[in-house]
């Protein structure tokens, strides 16, 4: 067996960047900036009015004084000609600074009487001017790599670039295997369950940003396990969920080897999920999970994910722990590295009573996984842990 830390390194060795596409930017929320996007414009590209009220010449404003409103501007249609002395233009949020004015006294502050303002005695400070290019300006930039939030995505349009690149959604193949499994709303014969692995880990892959195909089952014989790796010959990740032990019927490792799968790894020290397995197919990398609903769920997140953001241009590195204080006493670990499942809360994280790599029931419950290092030892409570959100 290997380590965690080895067997996500040579799963690192097996991916890279799959490439990139061009989308609109409409359709690009969520998705990898794979090429830096640079300001074609200044925003705002001049001098705006920050508030409702009357641009005139700073200079001017003094306390009781009075000017003669000669013209509006507004956003989108600024006002043409120059304020001069004594003169002022009434502006709103957003609108162009007339020439010659300086500063904009907010409405509030201000008494009209037909075309002509008086300046109350006590004026708010400030000039209430956004000078041109105080957002951004030609030349700034968006820089790659970043998943796209929905704030990136409006600076890009204020930027006035209409497209961009991204990188390529990952094309991920799932393969469950196993008689006993049957797809959900199928009735199972009375030794079989429901297929339940594949779609918990395409909704996890998905949401990290991959194209994933459930492919039919693969059943307990070589000619089926050949046929359905067939139909993932054009994927740029192959992912097996059971079958990858090294039982009677565990055929994965065997099958794969004939069709000239490259073994990169085979066992973990992990718990739950030491019976996995990773090389290269062809072009593609595989990975072949372990069948128990939770060891595949767990891998997934401590070896698929990491991967996936490889291949979508980020850098390679495993999930980020987090830290927090333990509210229950938690037994020494064994030798293999241990993902518990665990509640966390504002008082702090609790493994939880049942850790049974079968039960989806506690996995879906919990919201974090606490890591215990190989041969950790007692934890009390009160101590600081370290765990992988969910």
């Amino acid at each position: 067996m290997i380590s965690v830390e080895e067997a996500l390194g040579r799963i690192f060795d097996l991916v890279g960047p799959v490439g990139t596409e061009t989308v609109p930017l409409a359709e690009a929320a969520g998705r990898i900036l794979a090429k830096t996007v640079t300001a074609t414009r200044d925003q705002p590209p001049f001098p705006a009015s920050a508030m409702d009220g009357y641009a005139l010449r700073g200079v001017e404003a003094d306390p009781e004084a009075q000017f003669k409103v000669i013209g509006e501007a507004k956003a989108g249609e600024r006002f043409t000609g120059k304020v001069g002395a004594g003169q002022t233009v009434r502006i709103f949020t957003g609108a162009p600074v007339p020439e010659g004015a300086d500063r904009v006294i907010i409405q509030e502050d201000v008494d009209l009487r037909g075309s002509l303002i008086t300046l109350h005695r006590d004026l708010s400070p400030g000039a209430n001017i956004r000078p041109a290019g105080n957002d951004f300006r030609v030349g700034d930039t968006v820089t790659a790599p970043r998943r796209l939030s929905p704030r990136d995505v409006a600076l890009i349009a204020s930027m006035n670039v209409p497209q961009v690149t991204v990188a390529r959604k990952p094309d991920i193949a799932l393969i469950a295997t196993g008689d006993e499994l049957v797809m959900p709303g199928e009735e199972p014969g009375p030794d079989q369950i429901i297929a339940s692995n594949s779609f918990g880990l395409k909704a996890m892959l998905e949401a990290e940003g991959a194209t994933v195909r459930l492919l039919p089952i693969a059943r307990d014989n070589a000619d089926s396990l050949r046929f359905v790796l067939g139909l993932a010959a054009s994927a740029d990740l192959v992912v097996t969920i059971g079958g990858a032990s090294v039982g009677d019927h565990d055929l994965v490792g065997p099958v794969a080897a004939e069709l000239g799968m490259e073994q990169a790894f085979y066992k973990v020290a992990m718990r739950p999920g030491k019976p996995l397995m990773a090389g290269k197919l062809g072009d593609a990398a595989m990975i072949g999970l372990p069948g128990n609903p939770v060891s595949a769920m767990v891998c997934g997140t401590v070896f698929i994910l990491p991967a996936l953001r490889v291949m979508l241009g980020l850098p390679a590195a495993p999930v980020t722990p987090q830290t927090a204080t333990l509210t229950a006493d938690l037994a020494s670990n064994g030798p293999r590295q241990h993902y518990m499942r665990a509640v966390l809360d504002e008082a702090g994280i609790a493994a939880m009573d049942r850790q049974d790599s079968a039960l989806l029931s506690v996995l879906a419950t919990a919201n974090a996984l606490i890591v215990r290092p190989p041969n950790d030892p007692e934890r009390a409570k009160g101590e600081i842990v370290e765990y992988l959100p969910l």
